[in-house]
């Protein structure tokens, strides 16, 4: 009896605590200002709708008490009816800002069958006159859901590869720190769908824990995205990815007009190479901070084509760039080795000491300082 009644109080503050944190999520998004960029505007109705939703049921969850009044079978269907479109509105939100809002039909709607599948199931499950069990109903709902997680997963993990290819095709440093906060919450995501079918099918001790464990994951997610939106780190990937759009349109375009398969030929190569190299001999990779195409502008190719010259050896913007920033530091610091880290990384065009230190470390295996007693 101690323990029913304790378990009792403690689901009523868990669910009054989610009601209140829905709340002011809802209201923080619906707050956020988002710079009149449709992309980000849709993205955060979104997210504010799943915040609502869940906020709704948590509080009829609280209002209604039913697992603590012993109505399980009632409290599973709640949970099945909202909880899942929740649960695709958070995926759909992710993958809408990684798509840039160019989503397929399977992606905006592969969650449908799942949620009536799984309210199918468990209906027959409840019901006393159909043969199938409750616990095999539970089984199938629970498998539908993780199949529908697993999709989104893989379309997450797909998308998030993808733009940081993109990011290292423009920027020449890495710019992973834009990206994190998407791979905590893709990752937080499938964590949620292992923890699901206890929240939904469960009533016991653990119920309270793994809820808490969906309020903070909910809570970064939300809260990351408000930050992310605001920042230039979104702008940023924005930039990347129009770039990327642009860039390709031109390659299509002189591919029609040439009537050529390969763009970059015997001749073309040639060119690129004596261009390159003469602008790494006047050191233009010097200057920190360059982007794709204000390197190719100084080199004088279009974009598209050091873009392949680069593709065809196999070597991204970024760690191109890199390479041959860590090869002058290199020489600087057999020249030099007076010259702190912090000088030799302003000299070679790194954005910061600390970045310097960390590309050096994973060129060489060493540090600038060891490489100096080893030279």
């Amino acid at each position: 009896m101690w323990f029913f009644l304790n378990f009792a109080s403690k689901m009523e503050k868990v669910q009054f605590a989610a009601v209140m944190l829905m709340a002011l999520l809802t209201v923080k998004l619906l707050m956020l200002p988002v710079r009149s960029i449709w992309l980000f505007s849709r993205a955060r109705w979104l997210l504010a709708c799943s915040t609502a939703l869940l906020g709704i049921q948590f509080l009829l969850q609280y209002t209604l008490q039913l697992r603590t009044t012993g109505h399980l079978s009632q409290a599973i269907m709640l949970n099945i009816a909202i909880f899942i479109p929740c649960s695709i509105m958070f995926s759909l939100t992710l993958l809408y800002l990684l798509r840039r809002g160019h989503m397929s039909k399977l992606d905006k709607y592969i969650g449908v069958p799942a949620w009536i599948g799984a309210m199918v199931m468990v209906g027959l499950g409840l019901s006393e006159n159909d043969p199938i069990s409750l616990d095999m109903a539970k089984i199938v709902a629970a498998i539908l859901y993780a199949g529908m997680q697993g999709y989104y997963l893989v379309r997450h993990l797909h998308f998030l590869n993808g733009l940081k290819k993109i990011m290292e095709n423009y920027y020449d440093r890495d710019n992973d720190n834009a990206l994190n906060w998407m791979r905590v919450s893709v990752v937080f995501l499938a964590m949620m769908a292992a923890m699901v079918p206890f929240i939904i099918f469960t009533n016991g001790w653990w119920l309270p824990v793994f809820a808490l464990l969906m309020f903070v994951g909910i809570f970064y997610l939300v809260d990351s995205f408000c930050l992310y939106v605001v920042s230039a780190a979104a702008m940023n990937v924005m930039e990347a990815e129009q770039h990327a759009e642009m860039e390709e349109a031109e390659a299509v375009n002189v591919r029609k007009t040439s009537n050529q398969e390969h763009i970059v030929d015997t001749e073309a190569m040639h060119r690129v190479n004596l261009a390159v190299d003469k602008w790494i001999e006047h050191g233009g990779y010097l200057k920190s901070g360059q982007k794709l195409p204000t390197v190719a502008e100084e080199i004088g190719l279009p974009q598209y084509l050091l873009s392949n010259w680069l593709r065809m050896k196999d070597l991204k913007y970024s760690e191109w760039m890199t390479n041959l920033r860590i090869e002058e530091a290199k020489r600087v610091i057999r020249e030099h080795p007076e010259w702190s880290n912090e000088t030799v990384a302003q000299h070679c065009g790194f954005a910061d000491r600390s970045y310097f230190q960390k590309k050096f470390k994973e060129k060489t295996g060493i540090t600038p300082a060891e490489f100096i007693s080893v030279g």
